[in-house]
């Protein structure tokens, strides 16, 4: 009888030890950028382009394991920019190398034209899919839009 409790309770803990992995997420929706060999790009060059043209159609995406649509995928080199409605900010999207704020931010948006429309959602892969409301000013060296 006590082997049938130790074995109920080593593979209910087993069960509940798998089950918490299992549901967990990962720490990072994109793989370690160190590790991936990017182009270096110059932000001066990033800063002459031309904006992007955006797919017309909304493009289905996974954001927090749960498919959603969005009105523009963000997978190219960014710099000059409008967006408006729901971004998905992937984990192919190419930013200048460029230098850090105090707080050790970097600013690969400053100096760029990246204009979002009031009311855009704007989720950003390397946050961990995290949701932005506010825009993406801790990039650019401006303040924040309170």
């Amino acid at each position: 009888m006590k082997y049938r409790i130790v074995i109920f309770l080593g593979l209910a803990l087993l069960f509940f030890a798998f089950f918490l992995t299992a549901c967990q997420r990962k720490n990072n929706v994109c793989p370690d950028i160190e590790k991936i060999s990017q182009p270096k790009l110059e932000l001066a060059d990033l800063i002459a382009s031309p904006p992007p043209d955006h797919h017309p159609d909304p493009v289905t995406v996974e954001i927090g394991r749960e498919l959603q649509t969005v009105d523009i995928l963000v997978d190219y080199p960014l710099c000059n920019d409008k967006w408006s409605g729901t971004v998905y900010v992937s984990c192919d999207v190419l930013v200048a190398q460029t230098e850090l704020d105090n707080q050790d931010n970097p600013l690969f948006f400053k100096g760029c034209n990246l204009e979002i429309e009031p009311g855009t959602i704007v989720y950003v892969a390397a946050h961990n899919d995290a949701a932005y409301y506010k825009g993406c000013s801790c990039h650019t060296g401006e303040d924040p839009i309170p």
